[in-house]
């Protein structure tokens, strides 16, 4: 009976998931400069595939808006074509990460690097989805972008109402439709997404008075999209472009995947995230999105938030989210056909805007003063007027200069049992070099105890190393352990009084 109960529960959680998905692995698709193709045939492979060997039972795959800037400048540089071969190299370095256990490492990224590119990769969706609101093409980057803003506007006036204004008026009722409904949703109907909504409005808008506008073009059989690589593919990856662009997908597809399986940790009260293993699952999902020609996955929060909300209990609910995209793209091709481009950038530009969370500048703010709030404003700014990767290692320079003079102090963290409970001791500097031994202690401390974090010989702790002590915190908190903390004498660490502060705050 609990069996049927949750298989129930999954089942009506991957419908939920898969009313989110369609429109986002569209849009995405879009968004990279691919065919929409290759963006279903992610989704399908996030379900179906990464779904069953997650380590993060709860957590759903797909193609992901944080990694459409890239493809998207990468296929306008190098073709198409040669996105397979390194989505492979990408799949098979991260099934050698989840080997060798780095998963940790990837967590001991700055949170204000991480956000700050997720920030500039939304600003960047949104100045090229604008266009596209428009009827017009997007260009590579952010300035060219905003260069050509007064030529997309030039197109939409004219001796008669053109085709352009007529998608721009789409595009805004997609808009409006989405963040009205976000705002004025019903309460009995609290599943239904937004996106979904506006795209649907604008759909039933275009097709009702056959506007002439462009629509969503999908091939008749999805087998007709796959494009398996090709030897003369291969052989350009030694180009030393092709090297940084596949690190650069891999490095950043692995940290989203493992940041946002940590924030879907915090949203329920099932099984943790096993890391490595998480890594392995999208290793192998990103190999077949090579291989089949697809875009490349990560975990995204957006769909594993949907999932949880629906009410999944286990694995099958991102499995058979992935089968019903396969059902949909196989048995109904052209009621995808119908859908305006106008309408997915709409669902796009809201997503640029999620990811910029200008919530989170604040609470780096409030909770660890200007310096990460700094890295985070030129990891930012760097993105959008240089490029990814400068923007990204400008912002880790950043981050390690932050710590540099506590990096070669030593620290310890230790545990022990006393009196039937488990005494966590943090002495010296903390820094985000050891996040990974931070987790170890925490993660591998026997369940239901309770601990006491002692940090009376602490000398410094960054805000990479504070952030996973309090993630953690708020996830035992929320299973029912009990906490206690012990800070530094506020006389000779004032600056560490607040931090320990919350940090007690959160335990109670």
């Amino acid at each position: 009976m609990k069996n049927s109960s949750a298989f129930s529960r999954d089942l009506a959680s991957s419908l939920v998931v898969f009313l989110v998905a369609i429109p986002l692995c569209l849009g995405i698709a879009v968004a990279s400069g691919v065919p929409v193709a290759m963006g279903l045939v992610s989704g399908i492979i996030g379900g179906l595939v990464v779904g069953l060997l997650a380590g993060s039972p709860l957590q759903v795959s797909g193609p992901a808006a944080g990694l459409a800037v890239i493809v998207f400048g990468f296929v306008d540089q190098y073709g198409i074509a040669l996105l397979g071969p390194v989505l492979l190299v990408v799949g098979l370095l991260q099934i050698i990460a989840g080997f060798l256990r780095i998963g940790s490492w990837f967590r001991a990224i700055s949170p204000a690097v991480v956000h700050g590119m997720l920030a500039g990769i939304g600003i960047l969706i949104i100045l090229g989805q604008v266009h596209v609101l428009m009827g017009s093409k997007p260009a590579a980057g952010g300035i060219e972008n905003v260069t050509a803003f007064d030529e997309s506007v030039g197109r939409l006036s004219g001796a008669s109402v053109t085709n352009e204004a007529v998608a721009l008026l789409v595009g805004l009722i997609a808009l409006l439709a989405m963040v009205c409904w976000e705002k004025f949703r019903p309460k009995s109907l609290p599943l239904v997404p937004g996106a979904l909504v506006g795209v649907a409005a604008a759909t039933v808008l275009s097709t009702a008075l056959d506007l002439p506008i462009a629509h969503v073009a999908v091939p008749s059989s999805l087998l007709e999209s796959i494009s398996l690589p090709t030897a003369e593919s291969f052989a350009n990856l030694v180009q030393p472009g092709v090297i940084l662009a596949t690190l650069m997908i891999a490095v950043i597809a692995s940290a989203e995947t493992l940041l946002s399986a940590a924030a879907v940790d915090r949203m329920h009260d099932g099984g943790r995230t096993r890391f490595n293993k998480e890594l392995f699952a999208q290793g192998v999902g990103n190999g077949l999105c090579g291989l089949l020609g697809a875009l490349p996955i990560t975990g995204v929060i957006v769909r594993s938030s949907a999932n949880i909300q629906a009410g999944a209990r286990t694995r099958i609910s991102a499995v058979l989210h992935g089968l019903w995209i396969l059902g949909l793209v196989a048995l109904l091709p052209d009621l995808l056909e119908m859908i305006p481009l106008t309408a997915l950038a709409a669902v796009l530009i809201v997503t640029g805007w999620r990811l910029i969370s200008l919530h989170h500048v604040r609470h780096l703010f409030e909770h660890h003063g200007l310096m990460p709030v700094g890295i985070w404003a030129v990891t930012v700014a760097m993105v959008v007027l240089q490029d990814l990767l400068v923007g990204v290692a400008l912002g880790l320079a950043l981050s390690i200069l932050e710590v540099l003079p506590y990096l070669r102090r030593k620290q310890a963290i230790r545990h022990s049992e006393v009196n039937g409970e488990i005494h966590v001791r943090l002495r010296g500097a903390v820094t985000c070099k050891d996040v990974p031994a931070l987790l170890n202690t925490l993660e591998g401390l026997p369940e239901g105890r309770k601990v006491s974090i002692i940090g009376s010989h602490l000398h410094y702790i960054d805000h990479t190393s504070a952030e996973t002590i309090s993630e953690w915190l708020r996830r035992e908190t929320k299973s029912g352990r009990t906490v206690e903390i012990h800070p530094p004498q506020a006389a000779r660490h004032p600056r560490l009084k607040p931090l320990f502060d919350r940090f007690s705050a959160e335990a109670a």
